[in-house]
């Protein structure tokens, strides 16, 4: 009965705060100006993650006695989560109204990451490789974690680049980690990703097109953080097929993050450097309209989503055979839109040479 008032909290919350927290960003000047990269043609407010913060704190501190009693060591990790999340946010607000360097938000991150595996002791120790036995990761477990909840973080926030994509995608993939909390068990999982599932439900009532306010960096970061973090204790010490999962669950802001890297190496820029030819922009020029591309991203997360599920109750060969027909999927995905470049197409060649 908590866990449904504490849901409830959140979602109401979330939605009688992101009015509020909209005034406060054209207060403080957190603002998106458009440029030749966006695709909104006015000045927006930017701060929108700010609500889905508190309104997850708030769903969070009604069920805080529940949680700390329940099981998987929460009680141990709960604290640095929150004390991580803060910090990201803190980063995230301070990137909204000033835009800061890259290498400053890479600074909040890094920290709020050395948070959760220090304070909270949130690491992948072991994994058990079929035919191999256990894999003892030892001093590299530490850097492995960090780099996990650093990448995560930041492949949600290349995502959001339309109205509705990143606070829809990471819903789906929270739902998605509900899901698998409750099979197998992991009740804190299942009650955090749920209360933050609403909060950004919440939220999606403004920030779907057309958005009346961006959840910006604040929410963007803080939202893979979470997610990152939460997969993490949901895939704790496992076995190499369930350490996929989570890879699968969020196999679009994975994907479109790795192929945004080949494509930058292939055209010599920066790793980092921003562009217009992520899924969404590639989707946009194919000629989808903002309101399909969303929906059509939506599709494709949450058939991740299912596949992350169906993964997890598969046997070892039809697990294998799974990842293995994913990737080909993404691969062909990939060629066909010009994810990767427009003359990236390797397996598109292959197949037009064999078939001759």
């Amino acid at each position: 009965m908590l866990l449904y008032v504490s849901l409830i909290a959140a979602f109401v919350a979330s939605i009688l705060l992101t009015p509020l927290v909209k005034r406060l960003a054209f207060r403080i000047g957190a603002v998106d100006a458009p440029n030749y990269r966006k695709v909104h043609a006015r000045i927006m407010p930017r701060l929108g993650g700010l609500a889905i913060f508190l309104a997850f704190i708030i769903g969070v501190a009604i069920l805080y006695p529940y949680l700390i009693h329940a099981k998987n060591g929460s009680s141990d990790y709960l604290l640095a989560i929150i004390i991580g999340a803060c910090i990201i946010v803190v980063t995230g607000v301070v990137d909204d109204m000033r835009e800061i360097s890259a290498k400053a938000k890479m600074l909040g991150q890094l920290i709020a990451a050395l948070i959760v595996v220090f304070v909270g002791g949130i690491q992948i120790d072991t994994v058990n490789l079929p035919f191999f036995g256990a894999l003892d990761f030892g001093l590299l477990s530490i850097p492995l974690t960090i780099l996990w909840i650093v990448g995560i973080t930041n492949a949600i926030n290349l995502i959001d680049g339309l109205d509705g994509l990143a606070a829809g995608v990471s819903t789906i993939a929270l739902i998605t980690l509900s899901v698998m909390a409750f099979i197998m068990g992991n009740v804190f999982v299942l009650a955090v990703s749920a209360i933050l599932a609403v909060a950004s439900i919440g939220f999606l009532f403004y920030n779907f097109h057309p958005a009346k306010i961006f959840m910006g960096d604040t929410g963007a970061l803080f939202l893979g953080f979470m997610i990152s973090v939460l997969a993490l204790l949901g895939f704790k010490n496992v076995t190499f097929v369930s350490l996929i999962i989570p890879v699968i669950m969020l196999g679009v802001p994975i994907s479109d993050t790795f192929f945004a890297i080949v494509r930058r190496l292939r055209m010599k820029q920066k790793w980092s450097d921003p562009d217009k030819s992520h899924l969404h922009h590639r989707l946009l020029d194919m000629g989808f309209t903002h309101r399909q591309t969303v929906l059509l991203i939506y599709g494709i997360a949450m058939m991740f989503g299912l596949a992350a599920i169906i993964f997890s109750m598969a046997k070892l060969w039809g697990a294998i055979l799974l990842v293995a027909v994913i990737l080909t999927a993404i691969e062909i995905c990939v060629e066909i839109i010009g994810l990767a470049g427009k003359n990236y197409k390797p397996l598109l060649n292959f197949v037009r040479i064999f078939s001759k």
